[in-house]
């Protein structure tokens, strides 16, 4: 099941209730009718794929709710019907809760036995790092209001990618005091031409309320090559 779905609930349901249902069987996509009927069906198809609801949805029910709506007649009244989405509501949310401390617990996991490995240096505020290789030693380190020129690769601790400069190949510039706290301060240890790996905590990440894809309590782990220090 997917993570944080729960708060857009209300607006699949909305969207589900609202629309008409194409019939299972074949149909003729080259009347227009059928396309516009046909791409309502997808819209409201991807609203469940994007709240990860798919899982948890019986389609055959889901369809027959569809369409006795639409017909007028539906099987359940109001009040069972809101009682069987709150509590549906009410699950999501406890499996929510219950992802977000697993993740949490995962990432702490992750760093205490990080921290003991050969070639690992951990700071004052919990900031892990290896240096993968040096530069020529030339140029200076950057400062917390320097912007800088760099490429990355970022990933959760089970080794998935979620972001890549070197993957879109072309490399990133930004502001150290416009990230976050794990970057600041790591590229501060860096001069141009080093490429260091550096494993975040979640505090000196997204903390507990996470970003796009990154979950709640995620410690993430940056492949960073400091190409330019550009000045403030």
């Amino acid at each position: 099941m997917n993570k944080f779905r729960a708060a857009g609930l209300g607006l699949a349901v909305s969207l589900l209730m609202a629309q008409v249902p194409a019939q299972a069987q074949d149909v003729d996509l080259t009347d227009q009718q059928m396309q516009i009927s046909y791409s309502v069906g997808v819209n409201i198809g991807q609203n469940l794929v994007m709240q990860g609801l798919t899982e948890d949805i019986n389609l055959e029910a889901f369809i027959e709710g569809l369409r006795d709506t639409v017909n007028g007649e539906p099987r359940m009244s109001e009040e069972e019907m809101m009682n069987a989405l709150m509590a549906f509501q009410q699950q999501l949310m406890e499996q929510q809760q219950a992802e977000v401390e697993a993740n949490r617990q995962a990432a702490e996991q992750f760093l205490a036995q990080n921290g003991q490995r050969d070639g690992v240096t951990t700071t004052a505020s919990g900031l892990q790092y290896e240096v993968l290789s040096r530069g020529d030693g030339a140029g200076v380190s950057p400062t917390a209001s320097d912007s800088v020129t760099a490429h990355y690769e970022g990933r959760f601790v089970n080794g998935e990618v979620f972001d890549s400069s070197i993957e879109r190949g072309q490399p990133a510039e930004f502001m150290l005091s416009q990230v976050i706290p794990g970057w600041t301060e790591g590229l501060q240890l860096m001069k141009p031409g080093d490429r260091f790996r550096l494993y975040i905590p979640s505090d000196l990440a997204y903390g507990p309320g996470g970003s796009g894809p990154i979950p709640p309590f995620s410690a993430l782990v940056f492949d960073v090559e400091l190409l330019e220090v550009n000045g403030q």
